[in-house]
C-alpha cells in the first residue's frame, strides 16, 4: 500500500504540473486558486494516508474537516454549524471506529486476549514525563506492559530469548515507545489510535525461528509506537 500512496502522490503532482503548464501556455485557463484551495493541504496528505498508514481514523477525521472547510470557503456550508457540530462529529467516528476494531481484527483479538490470560507475574513499565531503556540481553521474555505518558521508552529484545508467542501491551499518550524485535521473529499488531499509530520498520520475513511471534497490542493517542 506504500507504493500505491507514492503512486498518489506523483499522480496528484503530475496533475498539478500540466494545469500549471496549460495555463502559461495558454492552452487551459484552471484557476488552482480557488476559494478554499488551501483545504487540499489538508485533504490529499488524508486522502493518500488511508493507503500508506495502518490507521485509518486520523485520515478520516481530516478528511471530513477538510471537505466541511471547502465547503464552508464555497459558501455551501454554513461555518458556525459546522464548528458546533465538528466536536460531537469527531467523538462519533472514534468511538465507531472502537468498536468495529475487534470485529475486523476478530482472530488477532482473540489470540492477543488468549496470550494476556495465560501470563503470569509480566513486568510492567510506565515512563510518565520521563523516559525508559529497557534491555533483555540473554534475558527469557514472556511478554510485557509498556505504557508512555509523555514520555518515550526503548524496548530492547534483539538479544532475548523468546520461546513462546507473546504479547506486549502498549499505551502511548503523547508519547513514544520503540520496540527492537530479533529478525527471526513475527510481528503482528493490532492497535486502536486517535491522531497516533503504530509504524512497523522491521524488515517482513518469511520464516521465523519456530513459528513464534510477538503480539503488539497498541493503543495510541496522540502518540506512536515503532516497531524496529
Amino acid at each position: 500500500m506504500k507504493n500505491f500512496g507514492n503512486i498518489l502522490w506523483g499522480i496528484v503532482l503530475i496533475i498539478i504540473g500540466l494545469i500549471v503548464g496549460g495555463n502559461a501556455l495558454g492552452i487551459t485557463n484552471i484557476d488552482i486558486f480557488f476559494d478554499g484551495w488551501w483545504t487540499l493541504f489538508i485533504i490529499i496528505p488524508c486522502f493518500i494516508g488511508l493507503f500508506k498508514e495502518r490507521e485509518k481514523t486520523g485520515n478520516i477525521i481530516g478528511i471530513l474537516i477538510g471537505i466541511a472547510l471547502l465547503l464552508c470557503c464555497q459558501d455551501i456550508l454554513n461555518f458556525d454549524m459546522i464548528w458546533k457540530l465538528a466536536f460531537p462529529l469527531i467523538l462519533i467516528i472514534i468511538g465507531i471506529s472502537f468498536i468495529f476494531k475487534d470485529t475486523f481484527d476478530y482472530k488477532l483479538s482473540k489470540e492477543i486476549k488468549k496470550l494476556n490470560e495465560k501470563k503470569v507475574n509480566s513486568d510492567e513499565y510506565c515512563a510518565t514525563f520521563s523516559g525508559q531503556n529497557l534491555k533483555f540481553d540473554g534475558e527469557k521474555f514472556t511478554g510485557t506492559n509498556l505504557t508512555a505518558v509523555f514520555g518515550g521508552i526503548k524496548c530492547d529484545l534483539k538479544n532475548a530469548i523468546i520461546e513462546n508467542d507473546v504479547v506486549i501491551n502498549c499505551s502511548s499518550i503523547f508519547g513514544g515507545i520503540e520496540i527492537y524485535v530479533p529478525d527471526n521473529i513475527k510481528v503482528k499488531i493490532k492497535s486502536s489510535s486517535i491522531f497516533g499509530g503504530v509504524d512497523e520498520k522491521k524488515k517482513k520475513i518469511v520464516e521465523n525461528n519456530g513459528g513464534y511471534t510477538i503480539y503488539i497490542n497498541a493503543t495510541c493517542i496522540f502518540g506512536g509506537v515503532d516497531i524496529k
